[in-house]
């Protein structure tokens, strides 16, 4: 009994801090009341889900399409901030990579002797090789803007320090079925023979280096045990309690508030998978407390619905430009799983980012390749080899990728959109991406250049000869040094720079 007094004071003492820290929070950032005018300004702004979007339907039955009245997405400049990044890179590492598995998922198939063998792979964790700078450094020099980390996955690891406190969780071995016991741990890497907090350095060096953070944060937690049934958690048969929600929504919400208020600003917040309509409530007080910690942070819709900034197409690109004003970001994948992939004819290749890169920006997103390093910290040498390829393509063409919007007419061609266009955001400029270079001759059918104005290809230090066509748009003379291949400023896709009449 004196034990358990023990904890119950020390799990008191806890949650007062944390009572206490909404609070100062709160008045720290001096969030304003929110007026009918700005609710019906944001409401204006037409920052739904497309209803076409798959997660869409994971919480439409219980998420209200509008969010409620006191409720604001981020600021147009937060918006105008993340429809610069253009690309950007996602990193799942954890203590999955051990044993250079894809992330979370597996652990549902395993028996329960490996289950119980994976829920103390963080005793051995030991990423030796992980530097944050150098890891940075490598991002710039690949052309990426921003990068995602998997602070907490589906498995429940944090690779952060967190002060919370997981205080039940499976034991797989213990009889015939899996059974709830007792623990006191973070479950995290400061458990770790590693210890430090990694998310910490990578936020660190990411400030120093100019690079946007992305914060990614799982809703379930497959080891705590609290969080059942949520998101096929292992322990879904087994009912859970109103005290267990209660306890697991708190620990969600601490966890999002120690992402928010530890690491200086984060840019973005990757929310995954959902919850449920039992607890939506609880979540959606967590969401506009968010506001509260970094009012300006842009968080992924995935289990908050409209209250959502931005929305993120997996494993696919959008077919056409999106209907809406919730931006969006396409991730895919470079090897063929979310972690370490140690095959290195797995990775598909510089040329195969760069036209998914191009795709999206045309289209008024971006892109968001991923991939993950070793137990050690350390990149696949292909990966990096490709990703390298794709940075000296970028110091050419970044000028037609970067900071740009959307055209009306993003592409021509016909249906294979031999042309896509992207242009600066003052329309002054617009840039003709082909990945087929021009034998003689581009032509170009949906504008005709500024009388006296130069066509330019970048990376070519002369400009280009053009006419008008006799119907519509003009014609471009491809210079005949550039019909070789090792003349020309770069592989994959080439870029001409225009200045529209209109």
């Amino acid at each position: 009994m004196k034990k358990l007094n023990i904890r119950m004071t020390s799990k008191f003492y806890r949650t007062l801090l944390f009572g206490m820290s909404l609070l100062i929070c709160s008045v720290a950032f001096g969030q304003k009341t929110v007026t009918p005018e700005d609710v019906q300004k944001d409401r204006a702004r037409n920052i739904v889900v497309p209803k076409s979007y798959g997660t869409y339907k994971w919480t439409k039955d219980y998420v209200e399409e509008e969010p409620e009245a006191d409720y604001l997405h981020a600021s147009e400049k937060a918006y105008e901030d993340f429809r610069d990044i253009k690309y950007s890179i996602r990193i799942h590492w954890g203590v999955y990579s051990k044993w250079g598995i894809e992330a979370s998922w597996p652990f549902l198939k395993m028996s329960n002797e490996k289950k119980q063998e994976y829920q103390d792979l963080y005793k051995s964790f030991n990423p030796a090789d992980f530097n944050a700078d150098e890891w940075m450094d490598w991002f710039k020099n690949c052309g990426m803007q921003a990068f995602a980390f998997t602070t907490k996955h589906h498995d429940g690891f944090s690779m952060f320090h967190t002060k919370t406190r997981v205080t039940k969780r499976a034991n797989y071995v213990t009889g015939s079925k899996p059974v709830i016991e007792d623990c006191d741990l973070s479950y995290s890497i400061e458990e770790t023979p590693f210890k430090r907090d990694i998310v910490k350095e990578l936020c660190d060096a990411a400030h120093r280096k100019g690079i946007k953070i992305d914060l990614y944060f799982s809703h379930p937690d497959w080891y705590d045990a609290d969080f059942r049934p949520y998101v096929s958690h292992p322990l879904g048969n087994i009912a859970h309690t109103p005290e267990e929600a209660n306890r697991f929504m708190s620990r969600h919400r601490e966890q999002l508030h120690e992402l928010l208020t530890m690491y200086g600003k984060i840019d973005m917040i990757c929310l995954d998978m959902s919850l449920g309509a039992e607890v939506w409530p609880q979540l959606r007080e967590t969401v506009k407390l968010m506001r509260t910690w970094q009012p300006d942070v842009m968080i992924r819709n995935r289990g908050i619905g409209n209250y959502g900034d931005y929305f993120q197409p997996e494993q696919n690109v959008p077919k056409g430009v999106e209907s809406t004003n919730m931006p969006w970001m396409s991730i895919c994948l470079l090897g063929k799983i979310f972690a370490y992939d140690p095959k290195a004819e797995n990775y598909k290749g510089a040329g195969w980012v760069i036209h998914n890169l191009i795709d999206c920006v045309a289209k008024g997103g971006s892109f968001m390749v991923c991939l993950g390093p070793d137990e050690k910290g350390k990149f696949h040498p292909k990966a990096i080899e490709q990703l390298e390829e794709v940075g000296r393509w970028l110091k050419v063409n970044g000028k037609g990728i970067y900071e740009t919007r959307d055209r009306e007419v993003w592409k021509e061609g016909g249906n294979e959109g031999n042309i896509k266009f992207t242009r600066s955001k003052d329309s002054k400029t617009v840039y003709a991406f082909v990945e087929k270079f021009p034998e003689k001759e581009l032509v170009i059918e949906s504008l005709t250049p500024k009388d006296g104005s130069e066509v330019r290809l970048l990376g070519y230090d002369k400009p280009l000869e053009w006419r008008k066509a006799d119907d519509k748009g003009i014609i471009v003379t491809i210079p005949d040094e550039l019909q070789s291949p090792e003349k020309r400023p770069c592989n994959y896709a080439w870029t001409f720079k225009l200045e529209p009449a209109n």
